[in-house]
């Protein structure tokens, strides 16, 4: 009985310490190529897309540095592949329990994307970008890196890639089935964040009131799009950062 308990308690303690991310393998092989920013092919000819990050400029190079020619293994909670045909994966090399996502993330070289739904893995991901945000690490030493909400014209530079935008949302209006974040009083001209009623759900199983962010920090990330002004599409959770009162902005002073 007594070794019964001890390996009972030693099983506790690993799994409570388990690193996130995780996920059922996937399969295993090794990166005979580096496709593009976030693809990579494997020996047996499957293609390999990262999950969970968006690219930045360094992106491509670093992952070749991390990457090319090793072994890997792949998790993740889906293997279906895409309308490319990629296989969408968290990627580790060999056996260890870091992905590339997170080691590119931690370097500045790569962007949180809010895609994976696991709660655990997103806040790991988050963390790590975090991290290298604060140590101004990578694309993060750029002073443009978060854009300024008050400053649209900015936004709009960026029109059709993945940014990371900060402001004060001074309102929240729904017209239709849209509910509109407010970041400027010009509502034709400023940035907004635009929520589709079919995410509200989202949201609620989450505890955030849309209402509520009202007169809020927040961070939003997403692809620049262009309607008179510049709007981010919110269709994930993850896409919405509430930021607290003491927390240092990453925005231009």
């Amino acid at each position: 009985m007594l070794h019964f308990i001890v390996a009972f308690l030693l099983l506790a303690s690993r799994a409570a310490l388990a690193t996130p991310c995780q996920f059922e393998s996937q399969g295993e092989g090794r990166v005979a190529a580096i496709v593009d920013a976030r693809s990579v092919r494997l020996d047996d000819g499957r293609e390999i897309r990262l999950i969970g990050i968006e690219a930045t400029a360094s992106t491509r190079q670093a992952l070749a540095s991390l990457l090319a020619g090793r072994d890997v293994t792949l998790r993740g909670s889906d293997d279906t592949p895409d309308r490319y045909g990629r296989q969408g994966a968290l990627v580790f090399i060999g056996e260890g329990d870091t992905s590339i996502q997170a080691m590119l993330l931690a370097q500045g070289d790569a962007l949180v994307s809010a895609e994976i739904s696991d709660k655990d893995c997103a806040a790991a991901l988050m963390a790590s970008e975090a991290a290298a945000r604060r140590q101004k690490k990578g694309s993060w030493a750029d002073p443009s890196a978060i854009k300024n909400a008050e400053s649209p014209d900015d936004i709009l530079a960026g029109i059709g890639r993945f940014v990371v935008v900060e402001g004060k949302v001074l309102s929240v209006r729904q017209a239709g089935a849209m509910t509109y974040l407010n970041f400027g009083r010009n509502w034709t001209r400023g940035f907004a964040a635009t929520i589709s009623k079919r995410a509200l759900p989202a949201f609620e199983s989450a505890g955030i009131t849309l209402k509520s962010l009202e007169n809020k920090r927040i961070r939003i990330r997403g692809w620049v799009e262009e309607s008179t002004g510049p709007r981010i599409d919110v269709r994930l959770v993850g896409q919405v950062e509430l930021l607290g009162a003491n927390e240092p902005t990453g925005v231009r002073p």
